[in-house]
Order: structure tokens, then sequence, then C-alpha cells
């Protein structure tokens, strides 16, 4: 049985996404998907009120909606075809965004071009719900499970459920050097046999912005698959790397091995909260999106607390506008609920505002290439769904397929938007003679 196999089979959380409730009409046999075998039941006067407000927002935007007996609406555009309406009216209105993402998985809808699709309504989403609806926000949306908060033992559940899926299944859309982060390329349009040296550029960047050299004392808060701490260690660092996943970190102490660095990088297996020592230089790329708002001051107290005076943080982070951060911290969503546990996107306001009032650092830099990242998630997409078959093979199912698909094309409509954004930082720790001057 594959590692798929077991997750798809043992009621992980992966896999059960969510307990079907007891009014709602159950499989015949055992499924990995209860909310998406089952069609949620919902009154006539919802049904109706969600088809209404649907057809509403959908009627301003630009692009077509095809409901399957109904006419189209939309100003025209990337096509959403609806094969199911009264499933999908019927998802939406009980569990609102999240019940669109199932609805996709459940395969009642479609887009020919799902990335254009998803772009249109990233770019429209603070219009989406009417205001009224928006300022009620904290009545209908749903609530994070209190058992994803990040605590250390919740921070190595929820990280588990996503890196600890299958190092094969990465391995099979991201490029050789398995790094899992936005690239940075020298021009558009991006191709498959630039990204690995594209990801290479990325890392070195940080590395120089952290002034990464011989003999540095290099902190890593999050491991990914090694590759960093690899091309640190080349340059004659001396590297602790620290993650929270064992699939990660098994794979990244084979390649240290396989390298001959393994006397120059040590890769654990330890929450940031837990970690020790002093260096020189702190890197960290895109490990604050899983923290949690809750526990941003405790992070980067954390950072600040094991860089010595005179070093350097090299930050990379996914962020959205600071206004929709604030409006939807709160609420449980269809990314939270089957791609990253307990995540949440930081704003740069968000950042800067910890860093600033809850550490001694200071921002020396920031840089923004959004553009770069929508570039990464295509070239992971096409692979991805070139490799469906080998996808197939290693136990993954087609709702895994769909649900995947859609992360990666939702996730690249948010950058072609512009409602997503990714920065690299750098922030400075003054020596103490220094740190009161202007």
């Amino acid at each position: 049985m594959t590692t798929a196999e077991r997750r798809f089979t043992t009621g992980t959380p992966i896999a059960n996404a969510g307990a079907v409730p007891a009014s709602h009409p159950r499989p015949a046999a055992p499924t990995p998907w209860p909310d998406i075998a089952a069609i949620p039941q919902a009154s006539r006067l919802r049904t109706a009120l969600t088809r209404a407000l649907v057809r509403r927002a959908l009627a301003q935007l630009p692009l077509r909606a095809r409901f399957a007996g109904a006419p189209d609406v939309g100003k025209g555009g990337p096509l959403i075809d609806v094969h199911d309406p009264a499933a999908f009216h019927a998802r939406i209105g009980t569990e609102g965004l999240i019940g669109f993402g199932e609805s996709y998985m459940a395969g009642e809808w479609d887009a020919p071009d799902l990335v254009a699709a998803l772009t249109v309504l990233a770019g429209h989403a603070a219009e989406l719900i009417p205001a009224p609806l928006q300022r009620l926000r904290t009545l209908w949306a749903p609530r994070h499970p209190h058992t994803e908060r990040n605590t250390p033992d919740g921070s190595r559940a929820n990280i588990s459920r996503h890196y600890d899926l299958s190092n094969d299944l990465f391995a099979l859309f991201l490029d050789d050097t398995l790094t899992y982060s936005s690239a940075v390329f020298r021009g558009f349009p991006a191709s498959q046999d630039l990204l690995a040296a594209a990801q290479h550029r990325k890392i070195d960047r940080l590395l120089d912005l952290a002034d990464v050299g011989e003999g540095t004392r290099l902190l890593e808060i999050g491991t990914g698959w090694g590759e960093l701490a690899l091309r640190a260690a080349a340059r004659g660092a001396r590297v602790t790397s620290l993650t929270l996943s064992r699939e990660q970190r098994d794979l990244a102490v084979e390649r240290v091995r396989a390298a001959g660095l393994g006397e120059r990088v040590s890769i654990e297996l330890c929450d940031y909260r837990e970690a020790s020592g002093t260096y020189d230089a702190v890197v960290s790329v895109e490990m604050i999106e899983a923290v949690g708002a809750e526990f941003w001051p405790v992070y980067f107290s954390a950072l600040d607390q094991r860089l010595a005076p005179g070093g350097r943080l090299a930050l990379q982070a996914i962020t959205m506008p600071h206004d929709r951060m604030l409006a939807s911290r709160d609420t449980f969503t269809w990314i939270h609920k089957y791609v990253f546990p307990g995540g949440l996107l930081p704003s740069t306001d968000a950042i800067e505002e910890t860093a600033r009032d809850h550490t001694g650092l200071r921002l020396a830099r920031r840089d923004a290439f959004g553009a770069h990242y929508a570039e990464t998630l295509r070239l992971w997409r096409e692979r991805f769904t070139e490799r469906a078959d080998e996808v197939a093979a290693l136990g993954f199912d087609e709702v895994f397929h769909r649900l995947w698909t859609f992360y990666l094309a939702y996730s690249e409509a948010g950058f072609r938007s512009g409602y997503l954004d990714v920065q690299q930082y750098l922030f400075t720790k003054p020596h103490p003679e220094t740190q009161d001057r202007p």
C-alpha cells in the first residue's frame, strides 16, 4: 500500500475532509471525501437566495457563466461551465467559498481556462459578497477550528498534513532542486528548462541579502527539501536548518549526505520556538505563512533572539492586501480545509509592524516580485497536469487531482490578479552601542 493509499484509508485529516452532518445521506461505501460525496441539504429559500446572489455577482464580472438550463450571465470573458446548478448552489449556500471549491472537486463545474476564470474572481474578491453581508461576516463565515491553532503540537500536525503527503508527489511537479517557493526569472514567459536556474537565482539572492559566505553561522527556519542549506554550505557556511516535516527532513538529510556536506549542515526536526544558539544570519523562505497571526510576535521574537548583533535576517513571504487580511483573518477557508491548515498570509503592514513592535530588528530592504510567482505556479501546474498518470500511480485519486489542480490554479490566479504578492525582506540587528542612534 502506498503512502497516499494509507492516507486515504486511515481517516487522517488530509483524507477526511470533514464530517458529514447527520442530516446528510451517507454514501453506500466509505469514502475518503465525505464532504464531496454528499451534496449539502439546503432549504428552497436558502438555495433561491444563493442563486440570486451568485447571478448578481457574476453578472457584473468580465466572464461568462453558463448554467445548465438557464441563461448565461456575465459581461463576457473566460467561461465557467456549471454542469449541476442545484448542487453548485447548495454547496455555496451552505459553505460559501469552501463550497465553491468543493463543487469543483466534485466535478459540478469546470472552466476551459481555469486560471483565467479564477483570476477574474480574485481581482474582484472584495466585491463578490454584498457590503451588508461583508459587515456581518463574523456571523456567517466559518471560524478556524481550535485544533488547528499553531501551538507547537498544532504546528506539527498542520505541517504534516501538507508536506508529509509524499516526497514522490512533490518530486513529480517541482524541478530537480525540489524548491517549493517562488523562483526569480530573467524574463517572461518562463519555461520548464529554466526553472531550476531561476530557483537558484532566488536562493542566491536571499543568501546575498543575508551576507552568507565562508564561516557564516546560518540558521534556516523551514528546510523544504534542503536546497538552500546545500547552497549555503557550498559557500562555506555552517548551517542549522529546522523543519517540522519528517518526510522533508529524511530526504534533506539524504541530499546533504550525498553532497558530502554532512559536516557543514545539520537538519533538525525542531519548532522555531525551540531553537537555540546564536547565528550571524537567519533565512526563512515562505514559512511565516504557516505561523498564524496569533504567533507572529513569537516568530519574530524568536528570530531576533537567535540573531547575533550585527546579524542579518532574509525573509521571503507571500503577502495579501492589509484590508483583506483584516477582513478574512478569522475566516476558515477552502485552502485551510484542504491545503494549508492553520495558515494565514500576512500583509506587508503586518510583517513590518510586528517586527518593529516586537523586536530590535530594522527593516533595510523589501522587494516584491509577484509576477515571478505566477510563472512559477504555472510551470508547477502544467507539470502536475502532464504527469497525472504518475500522480494516480502513487495512489492519489481523481478528487485529489482536482483538488490540487484547483489549488495551483487558484494560487496562480491570486498572483496574476495582483491580489497576492511575494516579498523578499532584509532586516538587520544593530549592535547594542548603535541601537538608539537615528
